[in-house]
């Protein structure tokens, strides 16, 4: 896979940065909403504080105006402190506003005589306060207790540095383990890419799968279900060349006999002997680079069957066969019904006519063919039976082997045609059976395909 400017994205940072990016998101939004849950907690906190300081302080003012009265107001110094205006600040005053008392840093005025009852805010010094005012139960006191903000903006700054150095060491963390667990997935795959790239064109061995996750487990699998389909195929082809060259040894040998022969001839008459058996051996190697390749189409054939009927395949060559079995002196016996299944039809035909050839070259005259496809059972066939020698039991399994011919076989042949059956037979997922022929003698080649195939 590459981008729209056809450079090759990288998975390593690919992944990296979607990781981290969604775990820093995932921190920042956290963060953030810890940070401010902890400041309203904090908020709710110093409100209670100043609530009860208020309280606090008004029951003792009450105790001492009983005592002993207030005509002038009290200061109250806090020693110590060289920034007063920085912490805490009260005043007590009567109805009229006048300040009783008060501690140091408290101005002499009253503070905000017009804040209402409770929590307020107001500024002072240019700098916001935290006011609450309490009156006693005979509204003659007022209570006001006043908090800068500082103090609770010096402790979520700290809150906030701390969340931020800790998020800080969270992502380099994060950072590094991821980067350790991608680089380590990715390490696999570019082992699994080294050990492809090292194979030479003939080693097709699997690539081992014991070291890689189970997610590239699918990947690593079908390129090894790859690497079998390439071998099957390149034996395929190395045995193909070797039984090509095997079987047409004997056939080119015979031609260059006779043209030896032929050139030595002493006569007409022995020439044309000669020249009649040079063409003998000409058609066996045609017939069989015909077969050859026959077999080669079909091997190599990945066409999937389509919906079809095999009665229009035997149909279209009913005439061609008679005209055959009536040449050679055979009976023929046709029996087509419909036969409805999945086929290729020019492999079809491939399998058909292999058959029919069989029983038509090796059914001495006078002799029978019968033809048939139906259905039964659930399933279409085809039959091929014929009057001929039949084949013993015990060979009847070898005959499909390519370029097995039976002993004492009196025809030439390559030994392919049946061979060409199964194959095409098993592209169709048809099974093939031999069983008795025609007459109490012969062979019958029955073919079934499965209604599903």
């Amino acid at each position: 896979m590459s981008t729209a400017a056809g450079k090759p994205w990288s998975l390593k940072r690919t992944l990296l940065a979607s990781l981290l990016g969604l775990t820093l998101l995932l921190w920042a939004s956290s963060a953030a909403i810890v940070y401010v849950e902890a400041q309203q907690e904090s908020d709710e906190l110093f409100d209670q504080s100043l609530v009860e300081t208020g309280h606090l302080l008004l029951s003792l003012v009450e105790n001492e105006v009983r005592e002993h009265g207030l005509s002038q107001p009290i200061s109250l110094p806090m020693k110590g402190h060289a920034n007063p205006h920085r912490y805490l600040l009260f005043q007590v005053r009567d109805v009229n506003d006048r300040v009783l008392y008060k501690n140091d840093g408290a101005p002499d005025a009253a503070l905000s005589p017009d804040a209402p009852a409770g929590l307020s805010w107001t500024t002072l010094h240019g700098q916001r306060w935290r006011l609450y005012t309490l009156w006693d139960e005979s509204r003659e006191l007022a209570l006001v207790v006043a908090e800068p903000t500082s103090h609770r903006e010096d402790i979520s700054s700290r809150f906030f540095y701390k969340i931020v150095i800790f998020g800080t060491l969270l992502a380099l963390l994060a950072t590094a383990a991821l980067w350790w667990s991608i680089s380590r997935v990715v390490r696999v795959l570019q082992d699994s890419a080294d050990e492809v790239a090292a194979r030479t064109p003939n080693d097709l061995a699997e690539v081992s799968l014991d070291a890689a996750p189970s997610e590239v487990h699918p990947l690593l699998s079908a390129i090894n279900r790859l690497f079998g389909r390439v071998r099957q195929t390149m034996e395929h082809e190395q045995r193909f060349t070797a039984d090509a060259a095997h079987e047409l040894r004997t056939p080119l040998a015979a031609i260059k006999t006779n043209l030896q022969v032929l050139q030595r001839a002493r006569s007409a008459g022995e020439r044309e002997e000669f020249i009649a058996a040079l063409g003998v051996s000409v058609d066996r190697a045609a017939r069989l680079m015909d077969q050859l390749l026959t077999l080669e189409k079909v091997e190599g054939a990945i066409t999937t069957p389509q919906a079809g009927d095999l009665a229009p395949l035997l149909r279209e060559h009913a005439d061609h066969w008679r005209q055959v079995c009536a040449h050679q002196g055979l009976a023929l016996e046709l029996s087509i019904a419909q036969a409805p299944c999945a086929l290729h039809a020019d492999s079809m035909h491939m399998l058909i006519r292999n058959l029919v050839d069989n029983a038509v070259r090796y059914t001495p005259v006078p002799g029978r063919i019968a033809i048939s496809c139906g259905q039964r059972d659930g399933s279409s066939f085809l039959c091929v039976a014929d009057s001929g020698p039949g084949i013993p039991a015990e060979m009847q399994q070898r005959v499909f082997e390519r370029f097995f011919r039976l002993a004492g076989a009196s025809l030439p042949g390559s030994g392919l045609g049946l061979s060409i059956v199964a194959r095409i037979a098993e592209r169709h997922r048809a099974s093939i059976k031999m069983s008795g022929g025609l007459d109490g003698r012969g062979l019958a080649v029955t073919m079934e395909i499965p209604a599903d195939a």
